[in-house]
């Protein structure tokens, strides 16, 4: 009798087996995440299809607003590089956390008020502090004292320039000029109004850094050795500028004098 009760006892006590155990009740976050997304897709025509399509359409948007936006060339003021109809990227975020822009960028920047309304794309030429001439012995411009040669990027036929200018660029602003000089309106065009053509940094949209379109045309924008062997002016600041236009999906400029209109739209 002892031995069969001890035995009982054992029996009672040890554990039932792994496959005994009773399973885990599933969590409710994956029905929940699903339960969701089905009950926007139930409400919304399309389904799922248009939810993602949405999505898609709102990060294409914080994009174009924050980072990259495409602008459409409508005119020669900076041929040879742009060509009308080329699609050139703009890189939004550029002078956000570092150096302003530097001569030798293509930058678009909102002209209203400065070369009329809408955006602008042109080079920047002199930064603040910079001492801009026009012209040397030779026909060139001179920046601080430095000859620059712009054959490699100015429209063929042009000269630097026709109008002879002498300018100290003011602290925090741009001179810029299109790379077709004689199909530009720029800063030359404004030395007599108010700000001198001068371009504020702040109104600087970003720095032209592609040509995605069209394909066969597309190349990123270096910025030209030339400028980049100009010696800094004591006091230098920094600015950027020329006309373009901006838009949700793209901007198109306005015009051979270089002017820009803001438009939506795939050309934008």
């Amino acid at each position: 009798m002892d031995t069969e009760a001890q035995h009982t006892e054992r029996d009672r006590s040890s554990r039932p087996s792994d496959s005994e155990q009773p399973s885990e009740p599933e969590g409710p976050e994956e029905r929940s995440r699903s339960a969701f997304t089905g009950w926007i897709a139930r409400w919304v025509p399309g389904g799922r299809i248009t939810v993602t399509l949405l999505a898609l359409l709102a990060f294409l948007l914080l994009l174009s607003t924050f980072v990259l936006q495409p602008f459409q060339i409508p005119s020669g003021s900076m041929e040879r590089g742009l060509r009308i109809g080329d699609r050139v990227l703009v890189n939004k975020l550029a002078y956000r956390f570092g150096d302003g822009p530097r001569r030798g960028d293509v930058v678009v920047f909102d002209g209203t008020g400065l070369f009329g309304h809408g955006d602008y794309i042109k080079r920047v030429v002199g930064v603040g502090g910079d001492h801009v001439v026009c012209c040397d012995r030779e026909g060139r411009l001179r920046v601080n004292g430095q000859s620059v040669d712009e054959s490699a990027f100015l429209h063929p036929g042009d000269r630097p320039s026709t109008v002879p200018f002498d300018v100290v660029v003011p602290d925090g602003t741009l001179f810029v000029l299109g790379d077709h000089r004689s199909a530009s309106s720029d800063s030359r065009d404004h030395l007599g109004s108010p700000g001198g053509g001068m371009v504020p940094v702040d109104e600087v949209i970003g720095r032209a850094d592609w040509i995605v379109w069209p394909f066969g045309h597309a190349t990123h924008l270096d910025r030209p050795d030339a400028y980049a062997r100009v010696p800094e002016a004591d006091g230098a600041g920094a600015g950027t500028g020329d006309d373009v236009s901006g838009g949700t999906a793209g901007a198109t400029l306005d015009g051979a004098a270089g002017g820009a209109r803001r438009s939506e739209g795939a050309d934008g």
